[in-house]
C-alpha cells in the first residue's frame, strides 16, 4: 500500500497536493511518502521478529540521504555496494555495525574506509578479492570480518539483468568451492570468517526460490561448523519483488513465516538486505508534457522527464503505471510517453491507453521510489531533478535540483583555452 491518492479530482502525497509541489520544485520531481516508507519498513521488520536479524536496507535502491536517515530511525541497518554508499549511511546515521559491504569490485580504498569504519561484515565474492581484503587488513591492523557471497545457482525467475544466483552471473563464489576458501580464510590471521552471504536477485515474486537457496546454504553452514568454523550471520540477501502492474508478490509476512521456520534449527543472526519492496511504491516521477505529436501511426506525449530520469523503462523494458495528476475524463488511446532525449529509445511507455494530454498538464509515474533517481544521469547534459519528502501536510525538499552551472563545474573550472 502506498499513500499517494487522488482526492477530489486530484493527487494528492499523503496530504499535500502533488500539482502544488510540481509548480513549487518545478518537473522533473520526485516525491517521497515517509508514511509509505515506515509502514513498509516496518510490515517488512516485523515480519522476522520469531528470529535474531537485523533489516539492512538495500542503499543502491534508494541513496537520499533524508530516506536513510528516515530509515535509520525505524531501525534500518544498510546494505552497501561502494565507499560513497558507506560515506551516506554513516552521514545518515546508520550504526557502522548493521552495516553489511557487497559487491564485486571493491576497491582497497573502500576496505579500509570500511574496515575504519567498524562495519558488521565484507560480504567477499572472490579468492583475489578475499586476498585484497586480508592485506587491507593488515595494513590497517583491523581484523576484517567476513563472509562469503555463496553463488547457489538457483533461478529467481526475474529479469535477467537483476538476476544475480545462476552460475553465469558475475556475483559470488561457486557452493562447491566455498569450503576451500572458508579453510583458507580460517588460517588468515587477518580475516575472521563470521558469516555467509547470499543474493540472488531482484524483484521476486515467489518464496520458493529463497528457500530452495537457503537449503544449500544449510548444508554449507553444517560443513563449516564441521571444519570448526563459527558462522554467526546468515544474510540471505534481499529481492521480493512489488506491484508494478499485475505481479502478485508475496508478502513479507509470508517470507517472514517461511524463512524463519526453516531456520528454526540454526543458531545464526539473519540479515536481511530489502530495498525496492520498501521504497519502490513509496515515491512518485512528476513530469510535465512539453508536446502532443501525431504520426500516421503514433500518438506521441513529449514530456519533460526522459531516461536519464528514469531509466527502467528502457533498460529492462519495464512498466511504471502513468496516471494524470488532475484527471480531465478525456478519450482514452494507445499513446507514447516519450522524454526530450536523442534516443529512440527514450520513453517511459509504448501503446499505454491514456487520455489525450494537453501541453502543460502533469503526469505521475508511479513505483518510482526504487531505482529511480538512484539510476539518474546527466546524459545530453541535463542536470538531474529535485526530490521532496512529504510527510502528513509537510513537504521537505531533500535534495535541490540540480543547475546547469553545478553540473559543468568539474569540468569548467579545468578547462584549458590554450591559444584560442
Amino acid at each position: 500500500m502506498h499513500h499517494f491518492q487522488h482526492t477530489n479530482n486530484e493527487l494528492y502525497a499523503e496530504d499535500v497536493s502533488v500539482r502544488e509541489l510540481a509548480r513549487e520544485h518545478g518537473t522533473p520531481l520526485y516525491v517521497y511518502s515517509a508514511a509509505t516508507l515506515r509502514r513498509h519498513f516496518q510490515a517488512y521488520d516485523s515480519a522476522f521478529d520469531k528470529v535474531r536479524h537485523i533489516t539492512c536496507f538495500s542503499v543502491k535502491c534508494n541513496s537520499n540521504l533524508s530516506l536513510l536517515h528516515l530509515l535509520k530511525r525505524e531501525g534500518a541497518g544498510a546494505d552497501i555496494v561502494s565507499g560513497g554508499e558507506l560515506a551516506k549511511a554513516l552521514e545518515a546515521g546508520i550504526a557502522p555495525e548493521k552495516i553489511v559491504f557487497s559487491g564485486v569490485g571493491k576497491k582497497y580504498w573502500e576496505m579500509t574506509y570500511a574496515l575504519r569504519a567498524g562495519i558488521l561484515m565484507c560480504n567477499v565474492e572472490s579468492d583475489q578479492e578475499m586476498e585484497l581484503l586480508s592485506r587491507a587488513a593488515a595494513d590497517t591492523g583491523i581484523p576484517a570480518r567476513m563472509s562469503l557471497r555463496i553463488n547457489p545457482d538457483v533461478d529467481p525467475g526475474t529479469h535477467p539483468y537483476i538476476s544475480t544466483g545462476l552460475k553465469k552471473n558475475k556475483f559470488g563464489v561457486a557452493i562447491e568451492r566455498a569450503p576451500e576458501l572458508y579453510a583458507r580464510a580460517g588460517k588468515d590471521p587477518w580475516l575472521e570468517p563470521v558469516g555467509i552471504d547470499c543474493h540472488i536477485g531482484s524483484q521476486l515474486t515467489q518464496v520458493s526460490p529463497f528457500l530452495e537457496s537457503l537449503e544449500r546454504l544449510k548444508e554449507l553452514y553444517t560443513r563449516l561448523q564441521g571444519m570448526g568454523l563459527s558462522i554467526d550471520y546468515l544474510d540471505l540477501g534481499g529481492g521480493l519483488g512489488i506491484t508494478y502492474e499485475e505481479e502478485d508478490p508475496p508478502h513479507p509476512g509470508e517470507l517472514g513465516e517461511a524463512l524463519s521456520d526453516a531456520l528454526a534449527d540454526m543458531d545464526v543472526t539473519l540479515v536481511l538486505e530489502p530495498g525496492r519492496v520498501i521504497a519502490g511504491n513509496a515515491g512518485i516521477m512528476v513530469t510535465r508534457t512539453l508536446y502532443t505529436k501525431e504520426t500516421e501511426l503514433k500518438h506521441f506525449t513529449v514530456v519533460d522527464a526522459a531516461m536519464n530520469d528514469l531509466i527502467r523503462p528502457s533498460y529492462y523494458g519495464a512498466y511504471h503505471r502513468i496516471a494524470e495528476v488532475t484527471p480531465q475524463g478525456r478519450e482514452v488511446a494507445p499513446r507514447d510517453i516519450v522524454g526530450p532525449i536523442c534516443e529512440t529509445g527514450d520513453f517511459l511507455a509504448q501503446d499505454r491507453d491514456l487520455p489525450f494530454i494537453e501541453p502543460g498538464e502533469l503526469l505521475a509515474v508511479f513505483s518510482a521510489g526504487g531505482y529511480g533517481f538512484a539510476m539518474a544521469s546527466q546524459y545530453n547534459s541535463r542536470p538531474r531533478g529535485a526530490e521532496v519528502m512529504v510527510d502528513g501536510d509537510r513537504a521537505h525538499l531533500v535534495r535541490e535540483r540540480e543547475s546547469i552551472e553545478e553540473m559543468i563545474a568539474p569540468e569548467k573550472r579545468l578547462l584549458t583555452h590554450g591559444d584560442g
